[in-house]
């Protein structure tokens, strides 16, 4: 059976969640947090979450993690047929997260914890998403979907990365970075899907959790 290593608040893990429930593949997830110990990494190189186990071995990053399950699971497809459109979807899946949702990750202490934030810093950042959201906003079509009227691996992504940098942008910059695109109709699209909805509701049971854990612990 797939496993899945991480926890309902990594955007990461809920990425390829997201593609095992639409997939209808039968997984196991285990709640597990980053760690240097040895063990840990002898299981997952980076370190980090999540990471996946499968019959045979394992390895770790999501992008590789929703590869193997287009390559094993091909029932249903969430790659198109053709080379070149498969290559875009691709294309918009490492542009929302290396020039967008890493660039605001950058500030996700800040705007969740309060950390220090130097002003040049979030200067910096604005900059680089502005430039990254243009070049996302090339590529998304939200007809309906992220990248036409086909469900695709990009919607798995888009339909996790944008929230979590929406609320990053809103916290530190008082504005969304994504207000010019149609995301709140595409997000309305995506919350009327089963998965989707299974998805949020375990991050809402988390958070829920985590509460009464810090009001037991005061």
């Amino acid at each position: 059976m797939f496993k899945i290593y991480g926890s309902p608040f990594s955007n990461y893990h809920n990425k390829v969640k997201l593609a095992l429930l639409e997939k209808g593949v039968a997984f196991e997830e285990v709640t597990t947090a980053p760690s240097r110990r040895d063990d840990f990494l002898a299981r997952c190189p980076t370190g980090k979450i999540p990471f996946f186990e499968v019959a045979g071995g394992g390895f770790c990053e999501s992008q590789a993690a929703l590869e193997y399950l287009e390559e094993c699971y091909p029932a249903v497809p969430l790659l198109p047929a053709d080379a070149l459109a498969r290559a875009k979807v691709r294309e918009l899946i490492q542009v929302l997260e290396q020039d967008v949702e890493l660039v605001a990750r950058r500030l996700l202490r800040h705007a969740q914890f309060g950390a220090p934030l130097a002003e040049a810093v979030k200067e910096e950042v604005a900059v680089q998403l502005d430039a990254g959201l243009a070049s996302f906003g090339r590529l998304a079509s939200f007809s309906p979907w992220v990248m036409g009227d086909t469900f695709t691996l990009a919607d798995c992504a888009a339909a996790v990365h944008i929230p979590l940098t929406t609320r990053i942008t809103t916290a530190v910059y008082g504005r969304d970075w994504f207000a010019d695109l149609p995301v709140a109709a595409y997000l309305a699209q995506m919350k009327l899907r089963p998965a989707y909805q299974a998805v949020r509701a375990d991050l809402a049971a988390a958070k829920a959790a985590r509460q009464d854990a810090d009001k037991t612990r005061k």
